[in-house]
């Protein structure tokens, strides 16, 4: 049985090998963050109106079905078993993902927003599908 003085050492040992590898993730994936919303932003600066902020709510709401009813994988997305909430989870998600196609289409349609606004935001949404796809795969090799 070891004591807690010299159990410390080794633990803030760990930890500081640990953070450099953390660090970096956490640096793309905020990466990833300001490329889905600088678009987002850029739509709204440059047309002078805030309508194109709604895609931003959208792509908030996209992965919350993950994270409450999948535990936070999105192993469960690609399978074909599952339960009520799982289904519920795969429903969900979809629709939000709809929402945000449909949101910037149905705003130009409306004409609430400029042509230049509703590429931008597609634009956005492209991007956000490739950040989704990206951390899937990331998610499903056993290196990460």
């Amino acid at each position: 049985m070891t004591d807690a003085k010299s159990a410390s050492p080794m633990l803030a040992l760990d930890t500081k090998l640990l953070w450099p590898f953390v660090w970096d993730h956490v640096d793309t994936v905020l990466d990833a963050v300001e490329a889905l919303f600088r678009p987002i932003v850029k739509a709204c600066a440059i047309y002078n109106n805030w309508w194109p902020m709604l895609s931003a709510l959208m792509y908030v709401l996209v992965p919350m079905p993950c994270l409450f009813f999948g535990g936070g994988s999105t192993h469960f997305m690609m399978s074909r078993e599952g339960g009520g909430w799982m289904d519920a989870a795969k429903f969900l998600t979809g629709a939000s993902a709809m929402g945000s196609i449909a949101i910037p289409i149905i705003l130009k349609h409306a004409h609430m927003i400029e042509t230049g606004a509703m590429l931008i935001e597609l634009v956005s949404f492209f991007i956000f599908i490739c950040t989704v796809m990206c951390f899937h795969q990331a998610s499903l090799d056993d290196d990460w």
